[in-house]
């Protein structure tokens, strides 16, 4: 089994837990200023367990959530979600005025083509002239301040975490080792390939969309090699 489909449960709502609603809002608002049109339709694509889906409808935007995990989807019962694999979006061509991936969803498979069937998909669901944004981790920074071991507290449990760079695939790559008193371990993995910014731009254009604008973090900076995030945003040419 794929690891993606054995992480994003409870375990992984209590490890990343301080990404709560209140940062879901301050991303929704550089969205907003950005996308100055009002949209028919939005999809949080990867959108978990819907903060930013929650955000963006208490803006008034009419915003569905699409995500793999039946978990995660459980969460906040009355949202307007659906179950559904990315690289094969349960959604007629056409359907959304902007698609929005936040927190890293991009980069989840080991085939290169698997990956970029994902930005294929935006680009089809998207209507001509709609817009996108893709938030992945810089890279750099991220390699930069990697830090190798960890242990935390976590839901009554004790986690360890081995984080590691795997040059060969361009991985990033975190074990999490969950241990109980009564001295039972589960162990999940997360694993995301790393890219660079023309990777990714490059890759845009591959599947059909033009990448605009590039920040590094969510208060609307411009991009750098220290940057905490590589944001893209961009369009569906008409």
């Amino acid at each position: 089994m794929a690891w993606y489909q054995e992480w994003f449960g409870e375990e992984y709502l209590e490890l990343y837990s301080h990404r709560d609603p209140e940062e879901a809002r301050q991303n929704v608002e550089l969205v907003q200023s950005l996308f100055a049109s009002p949209p028919r339709a939005v999809l949080d694509l990867a959108c978990g367990a819907g903060r930013h889906t929650v955000a963006l409808r208490d803006r008034g935007v009419r915003a569905l959530g699409c995500d793999l995990s039946l978990t995660l989807l459980a969460q906040g019962r009355g949202l307007p979600r659906v179950a559904g694999d990315m690289r094969g979006l349960p959604f007629a061509d056409a359907t959304f005025d902007w698609v929005l991936n936040f927190f890293t969803s991009f980069g989840y498979f080991d085939e290169e083509r698997q990956n970029f069937r994902v930005l294929e998909e935006i680009a089809r669901v998207l209507v001509p002239g709609g817009r996108f944004l893709i938030d992945l981790m810089n890279l750099e920074a991220t390699l930069a301040d990697l830090r190798e071991h960890e242990t935390r507290e976590i839901g009554g449990e004790r986690a360890e975490i081995r984080r590691w760079w795997d040059p060969e695939q361009r991985r990033v790559n975190k074990l999490i080792r969950l241990g109980s008193p009564a001295g039972s371990t589960r162990t999940f993995l997360e694993s995301v390939r790393g890219y660079t910014r023309d990777e990714v731009v490059i890759g845009l254009r591959w599947a059909g969309l033009e990448a605009d604008e590039l920040f590094g973090n969510f208060r609307g900076e411009p991009h750098g090699h220290d940057s905490e995030r590589l944001i893209l945003v961009g369009h569906k040419p008409r």
